[in-house]
Order: C-alpha cells, then sequence, then structure tokens
C-alpha cells in the first residue's frame, strides 16, 4: 500500500504501568480535611486556569501523564514516624516515551500558531516601546523642543529687493510668472492681526473683546498651538475672523531649506483642515514686521511662499505689546499716523497677554470714535476670504493628528508621575534593602551567642533533572563531599541524553535514580517527595553545586520548630562573561540583599529552586508542589506562609549555579520566572483577606513583590528614555547629572551588598551597562509576561542550553 496515509493508531485512555526499575517502594500521600482543601486551592484560579487538567489529557505537543491514584491518609496522621515509615504502594507515573511520529498537518498549524503568538506578544511589547518614544517626540515637537531651531535673522543688505515693495503696502501678492505686487489697506481702515496663538489662557479674552465691540480680526496661528487646542480656532471661525498661517512651530524660515518650509506649511494646513476643515492662503512669517524690512535673506523666503499661492502679510504698526510696556504706551503704539489706515500687530500668546487684552478694547473704543472700521487683511484689500474648505482626507489626516497629539498631552504627565514613582521606588527600595539588610545582619550577629544546637537530622535531596548530561556529574560530586549525612534522589524527567544513566554510572553511595515520562518538574519533585526517606528534604536544580558545608548550615534553621523552610544563597558561577557579571551584580544586589529584607519582615515570597530545604510535613500541609504555574518555587513559598509556616534565609548556605550564557537563554529564563509570579500571585490573591499569621504574606510581601519586582522594572525604562530626552532635547548637563545621582546611589547599595557577601568589587565596574541593558530587558520580558497573561496561553517548560562549567566550588567554611 504505497502512498497511502499511515494506519491511524488507537489512543489509549490510561497508559499501563511499567515495571519497576529501581525496585525500590513508593510512598504518595494524599490529604484529607484541612490538607485536601489547601491543595484544591489549584482549581481555583482566574488567570492561570488550565482546563486540560481537568479534561484527563495535556495540551497539543505535549506527552500523556496517566493518572495516579493514591491511598488517602487523614491529616491528623501527617508527619508522624509511623507515617513516615510506612511504604505504600502506588504505581509508576508513566514509561519511557515512544518515538513520536510526524506531526499531522492539524498538529503542525497548531505549533506554528503558537509560533506566530509568541512573535505576536514580542512584537507588541516592542511596539509599545516605540509607542512609548514616539509619544516622547511628538509631545516634544509640539512644545517646540523637537526640531526647534532658536536662531533669529536681524538684518541684511536688501540689494535685490524692489524699492517699491519696501515704499508698498504691508500685503504682497505674486502672479504665477512670480511678479510681486504690494497692496495698502485703506485710510481710515485698521485690519487687527494677532500673531503666536491660540493660547488657552489669552486667547478666549481677546476674542470676547472682539465680541463685545463686534469687531473681526485676523489671527495667525502656529500649527502646533492648533494642534493643541483646535476648539479655539473652531471659535475663530464662527465668530467670522479670519485665520492666517504663521507656520508650524514658529522658526525663522531665513535659516530653513526649502524643504523644511514646505513642511512647515503642509503641517500648518494640516492641522487647520484637522481643527476647523478649513485651510489658508494668508500667511505671515515669524519675526516678520514692517515690509520695508525686507532683505535680501528674507525676500528669496517671500519669493517661495509667494510660488506656493499664498498672500504675504506684514504690518504697519506694531503695538510692541510682546515687550510688555504699560497699557497706554501699547495704545499709542497701535495708532496709525494721520488717518491712514493700517494692518496693526497684537499678540494673543507667547507671555503674559493681560496688558494686551487690557489695552485692546481702550484701543477699539479709541479708533471707532476717530472714524475708523475694523476689518480681516483681505477685508480691507476688497478681497476674497482667504480661508477655503478642505478636502476629506486632509481633514482626517488633520484629526488624526490632533488626536494623537491629545492623547500625547493627557498620557505625559502620566509617564510624568510614573517617572517619579519609579525614581522613588528605586531609591526607596534601595534605601530599605540596604537599612533592612544591615539590621537583618547585627539581629544575626546578636543572636549568635545564643543559638541552639546544631541540626543532624540526616536530610534527602532532591535532584529534578532533564537533559542535564553536561551538569549532572559536577552535581553530584559536589553532594558526595557534604559534611552532613544525606540520601540523593535524582529524579530524571524523561531526559533524552542519557542523564539517569550518566548517574547510575558514577556509582555514588547513596544515591538512587529515579526515572518518568517526562511530566515537569513540579512532578518530578513530587515524585521524590514520595520516595524520600527523611523529615528534611532539599530541593536543587540539575545545574547547581553545593559546597561541602551547605546543607549542613542550609537545615541550621530547623532547630526552630516554626520553620516550614529555607532559603539559600544562590551565586553565579559562570561569572567570566559579560552577561554572567551582569546576573551576578544581580543575584548579589537583588535576590540576597532582597531575601534579607523579606527575612526580616517575615514574608519570603521565593525559595529558589536552585537551593531550598523544606520539612516534609509542611510541603504536605501546602499541598505539594504544584504545577499550576510556572514558578512553582515562588507558589509554594506562598503557600507555605498562608499554612502558618516560617520561611527563613541562609545566608551562609551556598549554592553556585549555571546561569544563561546568552541574551535568548536570558530572556527565557527570565520571561518564565516574571509569567510564573505572577501567576502564583494571581493563585494567591486572597491572602490579602487572610487573617492572622497566615495573612502576613498577603499583607507585606504582596504588595512588595507587585511594587517592586512588577511595576517598577515595568516602567524603569523611563529613567532612560527622558534621561535621553533630556540629553539631545533639553538641558544635557542637568540631564546626565540626575541620571549620574541615581547611578551612584545604585552603585551604593550595591558595594554594601557585595561586602555582605564578601564578593570582589570588581565586578561593579560594568553596573552601568548592567543598569541599562536590564531595565529595557526586564520592561520587555515583564510586558511579554502581562500580554501572556491577559491572552490566557499556556507555557511549556523551556530547558535551557546548558555547558557544565560550573565545577565543585573550593569556598571556604561558612562564617557562622
Amino acid at each position: 500500500m504505497s502512498g497511502g496515509r499511515p494506519p491511524k493508531l488507537p489512543r489509549p485512555r490510561r497508559r499501563p504501568p511499567a515495571p519497576r526499575q529501581d525496585g525500590a517502594p513508593r510512598t504518595v500521600f494524599r490529604l484529607t480535611s484541612p490538607g485536601r482543601r489547601a491543595a484544591r486551592l489549584t482549581g481555583r484560579l482566574g488567570l492561570i486556569r488550565k482546563p486540560w487538567l481537568r479534561r484527563g489529557r495535556p495540551p497539543k505537543g505535549e506527552g500523556r501523564v496517566p493518572e495516579v491514584r493514591t491511598p488517602e491518609l487523614p491529616a491528623a496522621e501527617l508527619g508522624t514516624p509511623e507515617l513516615r515509615a510506612t511504604k505504600l504502594p502506588a504505581p509508576e507515573l508513566g514509561t519511557p516515551k515512544l518515538p513520536a511520529p510526524k506531526l499531522r498537518p492539524a498538529r503542525l498549524r497548531t505549533v506554528k500558531l503558537r509560533k506566530l503568538r509568541t512573535r505576536t506578544r514580542m512584537v507588541l511589547a516592542l511596539a509599545t516601546l516605540l509607542a512609548l518614544v514616539c509619544t516622547l517626540l511628538l509631545d516634544g515637537y509640539l512644545h517646540a523642543e523637537v526640531g526647534n531651531d532658536a536662531r533669529v535673522y536681524r538684518s541684511h543688505a536688501s540689494r535685490t529687493v524692489p524699492d517699491r515693495l519696501r515704499k508698498g503696502g504691508p500685503v504682497i501678492t505674486f502672479d504665477r510668472k512670480g511678479k510681486a505686487t504690494e497692496h495698502a489697506i485703506p485710510s481710515r481702515t485698521i485690519a487687527l492681526t494677532f500673531d503666536d496663538g491660540p493660547d488657552p489662557r489669552w486667547t478666549p479674552e481677546i476674542l470676547d473683546v472682539l465680541r463685545r465691540h463686534k469687531v473681526r480680526g485676523t489671527f495667525f496661528v502656529l500649527g502646533q498651538m492648533v494642534v493643541r487646542h483646535p476648539e479655539l480656532v473652531r471659535r475663530m471661525r464662527a465668530a467670522g475672523h479670519e485665520v492666517g498661517v504663521h507656520t508650524f512651530s514658529h522658526v525663522d524660515l531665513s535659516y530653513q531649506d526649502k524643504g523644511r518650509m514646505d513642511r512647515e506649511l503642509a503641517q500648518s494646513q494640516l492641522a487647520l483642515a484637522g481643527a476647523a476643515g478649513i485651510t489658508s492662503s494668508l500667511f505671515r512669517a515669524p519675526y516678520a514686521s514692517k515690509v520695508r524690512a525686507l532683505d535680501d535673506r528674507t525676500w528669496p523666503v517671500q519669493q517661495h511662499i509667494g510660488s506656493k499661492g499664498y498672500i504675504s502679510a506684514f504690518v504697519d504698526t506694531d503695538s510692541e505689546d510682546w515687550q510688555r510696556p504699560p497699557v497706554k504706551e501699547i495704545v499709542q503704539n497701535a495708532t496709525p499716523e494721520g488717518r491712514k489706515g493700517a494692518s496693526v500687530l497684537f499678540h494673543d500668546a507667547g507671555g503674559n497677554r493681560a496688558r494686551t487684552v487690557k489695552a485692546l478694547g481702550l484701543y477699539i473704543e479709541r479708533m471707532q470714535k476717530k472714524g475708523y472700521s475694523f476689518t480681516t487683511v483681505t477685508g480691507a484689500l476688497g478681497a476674497r476670504g482667504a480661508n477655503h474648505p478642505a478636502h476629506t482626507l486632509p481633514i482626517w489626516e488633520g484629526r488624526a493628528l490632533i488626536w494623537a497629539a491629545a492623547f500625547t498631552h493627557s498620557a505625559l504627565p502620566v509617564l510624568v508621575g510614573l517617572l517619579g514613582l519609579v525614581g522613588f521606588s528605586v531609591i526607596g527600595r534601595l534605601l530599605l534593602m540596604v537599612v533592612l539588610a544591615w539590621w537583618h545582619r547585627r539581629s544575626r550577629e546578636r543572636r549568635r551567642w545564643s543559638r541552639v544546637q546544631e541540626v543532624t537530622d540526616p536530610v534527602t535531596v532532591i535532584v529534578p533533572a532533564y537533559n542535564e548530561k553536561e551538569c549532572i556529574a559536577n552535581t553530584l560530586k559536589s553532594l558526595s563531599a557534604s559534611t552532613h549525612p544525606i540520601e540523593i534522589l535524582v529524579v530524571d524527567d524523561g531526559s533524552t541524553d542519557g542523564t539517569a544513566d550518566i548517574a547510575e554510572a558514577m556509582g555514588l553511595p547513596n544515591v538512587r535514580v529515579l526515572r518518568q515520562a517526562n511530566a515537569g518538574k513540579p512532578a518530578a519533585l513530587n515524585r521524590g517527595i514520595a520516595h524520600a526517606g527523611h523529615e528534611l528534604i532539599v530541593m536543587m536544580d540539575g545545574d547547581t553545586v553545593f559546597e561541602p558545608t551547605t546543607i549542613r548550615e542550609l537545615v541550621r534553621p530547623f532547630a526552630d520548630s516554626r520553620v516550614g523552610a529555607v532559603a539559600g544563597n544562590a551565586k553565579v558561577g559562570n561569572r567570566g562573561r559579560l552577561i554572567g557579571a551582569w546576573q551576578h551584580i544581580e543575584y548579589v544586589m537583588g535576590f540576597n540583599l532582597d531575601r534579607r529584607m523579606y527575612d526580616l519582615l517575615r514574608c519570603m515570597p521565593t525559595i529558589p529552586g536552585a537551593i531550598g530545604a523544606f520539612r516534609r510535613r509542611a510541603l504536605l500541609e501546602a499541598g505539594g508542589m504544584s504545577a499550576d504555574t510556572l514558578a512553582e518555587d515562588t507558589d509554594i513559598t506562598i503557600a507555605l506562609h498562608r499554612a502558618g509556616w516560617r520561611v527563613v534565609y541562609q545566608e551562609h548556605a551556598r549554592a553556585w549555579t549555571e546561569a544563561p550564557g546568552s541574551v535568548g537563554q536570558l530572556w527565557k529564563q527570565r520571561y518564565r520566572w516574571s509569567y510564573g509570579t505572577m501567576q502564583a500571585l494571581w493563585k494567591h490573591r486572597r491572602s490579602l483577606i487572610d487573617r492572622g499569621p497566615s495573612g502576613r504574606f498577603g499583607r507585606v510581601g504582596m504588595p512588595l513583590v507587585v511594587l517592586f519586582q512588577i511595576l517598577t522594572p515595568l516602567c524603569a525604562p523611563l529613567i532612560d528614555l527622558f534621561t535621553l530626552y533630556g540629553v539631545i532635547f533639553l538641558d544635557p548637563l542637568r540631564s546626565l547629572l540626575a541620571w549620574g545621582a541615581l547611578l551612584l546611589v545604585q552603585l551604593l547599595g550595591a558595594a554594601y551588598a557585595f561586602r555582605l557577601d564578601r564578593e570582589s568589587y570588581r565586578a561593579l565596574a560594568v553596573l552601568p551597562l548592567q543598569q541599562i541593558a536590564y531595565r529595557q530587558l526586564m520592561y520587555l520580558v515583564l510586558l511579554h509576561s502581562f500580554v501572556t497573561a491577559a491572552t490566557g496561553a499556556l507555557l511549556p517548560w523551556q530547558k535551557l542550553k546548558r555547558t557544565g562549567e560550573v565545577d565543585t566550588p573550593r569556598a571556604p567554611e561558612a562564617v557562622r
């Protein structure tokens, strides 16, 4: 049957248990009463709900995990010697995986769709960062901070300007051949003109003055002001006033090329179209005064503007209100000689125009008594109005520009507020950590003389491993050198690289290898808990190595019967490269300094997967290791808090782990951490309303974690964005000083953290670059995690590439 489709094999509902490979009995407990109710909390999730767990089948692309049925035991018997000595038979969790068949088209489409969704989320995160940058640039452009040219041309020779124009009227027009014609204002006629608006403070008052006196005027508006205050342009047009163009950003066109001139005009027309649905053929250049001031530098500008069909308007009399003289002087400056007509200049923006508003009413009354009439510029010439209806496309383009400006105007105060919050949070967190870490050290030193006896109970070390052939040998060697009595359980979670074979071939004493089908790290840890022969359990990663005294130091706090778990001191072993040095700083400063603070506040959020110790009884009361989140270490830590157990930090118990060696691997790890942390916080959100000791984490720990580990990193790029914005467009010195002051505070905090951990200060040389790079990376990772959480996507366990370069450390004895 060549060429036919392969026969479709039936999918069994449950895989039969495989024969025992290690020959050891298993102990699996199922809780009743309070313990069982605590375990059922994992089913009441919103953000992290996994429907496939209830349907009894895994998501597409993953192997099946057969259901395990275990006998139920009353919660009152937990932790008793009889219970720990009892071995209950239980079926195996699975059999070795069969070779995976080729993906069918439907499955292949699912895989491609999953990859597409991941890329979409990353693109969305980058697009958000780009939108933030564009928001800053647009706001800076609208406030003349971006692209602003403050140069102002003063005077030049006027050999190329026709004399008749310099001695003519204040209005110049050009025909199609480029010939210029001057136009004068008729006698006893005044064309009131207002520059630099519209201003939300003064333009409405000027419009009110004109309305009371039934006078129309001409407003030469700036495009950037129109975009910010379009309602004022609509009010001008509704009152019959004329609107002219005064460029978009009020630059002196004498210094600009033709391309910049055209952009200034086009953007101004777009703003007018979006604001009032009009265009304007009337133009006045910034810093323009009387027509006789035309010279060889400004005349080519007028010729280019005239070739575009614009009418150039100058002034006959200048009120000079921009100098803020007394009201009487403003009125006198604006009064033309004799009975001549005039184009009179006032300003409705650009500063405090209270005197202009007061002088305008007096001026109109005075000139009306002299028999003068008031009109617009084109009205004074008896010409057709300068404002025309805009086409549909420019109207919608202009509205889009105005909407974008409105969003920017609303968003920028929020961003500035977030910047202040981030700065306060970064400095406050650092000061809080340093003060509490100092207090933590002093309290440990004061208690050192009265410390209870050393814990000598044997310990079970659980090493979950999945494709750890590069590291597993070093891990087991370090454990075999331990000075504390231990048994080692290596739980091979369906490795395909021979990890279990390597562990067995080493032939180390007290080492057992348990094999199971790939079911994830929580399932591997739970199996190790079920097979543990001792009450104290240490969990570590397959890429981590311990010092000889690590376990002895790690279990010391269990002398206190209230302690249910202990977090150790994880350190980066591969710190020789730049990315390793960055993570070394983060581990010492961010993680271990944090844990000192949380230990003192009794709200430890996470026991690191690389080194953590637990009471078996506490684990069972908390429901074991849950697969509901990707951060099973955070999940179980919070569950222990809610169960009433204390979780402490032991800085002398050191573990050396292999950190990601590339940006891609680091992204995958931090993405899983941040997403898993969000899942764990959401899962235990009811801890906020828990009472008594079990609610302490919700009252103290959860707000700190949300503020310091989610919100602050998410908003931290604002520090660098505003610094870069200030260096380029505002005051470079002040911006760099502010950024340097923040960096100095972080450097001092990091130096103190390194001193507490007795680390070399040389790694701090890369701290400035680490701060910049990590802020952007963690922002993208957190935003990616937010999008993933919002879409309800499920993530598989992500295996990081290992090199095995972290060997058994040669460290001095831990200081007691």
